[in-house]
């Protein structure tokens, strides 16, 4: 499937990124990471085998650098893994524009411009080849709301558009596109989130969101779901819109609800 390829992965210091670098690498593949971190992208390459590049994905100039030494380590790119995100909670009690101009700007230009100057530097050359692959790493929140950040809700809804826009653009370029829609992943995004251990919105392993990658590739599929049931929730969201908004505003009173709670107990007045 990969063996012997050429793979670039951005954010892989850690998490979804380095599982996937990791799959690709036992199935053969040549693989440069790369991560805003030096000293933990490093050490990564170093425990897993790959070859490893710092990389600040918010400038253009930083990724096509990546690409290029990417390709200089391995040769011309036939996969790149667009992975790197970022996600900022909106502002306690705030409304749906109270989160910072800085927290939307650096969303906008982690999730989603980060892909664009990639393809930028990557689509040309492989519409000549007729032949090269695109990932995209959003969220479920790309396909559903996620309540409590509006810009990771807005952004990865833009990731997953951008992924969608570039696969009907492509698709007889010989460009495959696949965009990776998980929900909860145990990873540094969610440390402090309480873990789901059972039932369909359980927290997975990154090797799980690597492992349906690879199915997907396999299956020639552009939408990978690790969580199945987020495909239920999006076909019952295009089903009955309203219905959905409602069930999504009484989850976040709920939530509402839990926080003050947990509030209240932690100031001694519960």
């Amino acid at each position: 499937m990969v063996f012997g390829k050429s793979i670039a992965i951005t954010g892989a210091a850690g998490g979804i990124g380095r599982a996937i670098a990791e799959k690709c690498i036992a199935e053969g593949a040549k693989v440069a990471i790369s991560d805003i971190n030096e000293e933990l992208v490093l050490q990564t390459a170093k425990e897993i085998g790959a070859v490893s590049f710092v990389c600040n994905v918010v400038d253009e100039a930083s990724v096509k650098a990546f690409i290029s030494g990417a390709e200089e380590a391995n040769g011309p790119v036939d996969m790149f893994v667009s992975n790197a995100g970022v996600g900022f909670p909106d502002e306690p009690g705030g409304h749906a524009a109270g989160g910072s101009n800085e927290s939307l700007e650096l969303s906008w230009q982690i999730n989603v411009m980060s892909s664009v100057y990639a393809g930028r530097s990557l689509i040309p050359t492989w519409i000549e080849k007729n032949e090269g692959r695109f990932v995209i790493v959003a969220s479920a929140a790309g396909l559903l709301a996620q309540v409590g950040t509006a810009s990771y809700t807005t952004t990865k809804h833009a990731a997953v558009g951008y992924a969608e826009y570039m696969a009907i653009m492509h698709k007889d370029d010989g460009i495959k596109v696949h965009c990776i829609c998980p929900q909860y992943v145990q990873t540094n995004m969610t440390k402090n989130m309480k873990v789901i251990t059972e039932g369909p919105d359980k927290h997975i392993l990154p090797s799980d969101v690597a492992d349906a990658l690879f199915d997907a590739i396999e299956k020639d599929e552009f939408l990978v779901l690790p969580h199945p049931v987020i495909r239920d929730y999006f076909q019952g969201k295009a089903a009955n819109y309203d219905r959905y908004i409602s069930g999504m505003a009484k989850r976040k009173s709920m939530l509402d609800t839990a926080h003050i709670l947990k509030m209240e107990t932690n100031n001694g007045t519960v």
